[in-house]
């Protein structure tokens, strides 16, 4: 659970290996906890066999995804 304050943005996480936004602590799909708040871009892949953008930076499952990691 993430508490915070009012009026304080809450930054996801995303995994700095596949570069999926992840919910809890760790990636469900690397098995990770090399997580990061410093990211930018943002891209939602909803069929990744048909999609271009996917094809070209290697994204095989459907999710949200950061395009930029630190």
């Amino acid at each position: 659970m993430v508490v915070r304050r009012r009026g304080e943005k809450v930054l996801p996480k995303v995994c700095r290996e596949c570069h999926r936004v992840v919910d809890g602590e760790s990636c469900v799909i690397c098995s990770t906890s090399n997580l990061s708040t410093d990211w930018t871009g943002y891209l939602v892949v909803i069929d990744p066999r048909h999609s271009e953008v996917a094809k070209k930076i290697n994204i095989d499952l459907p999710g949200r995804y950061a395009l930029k990691v630190r």
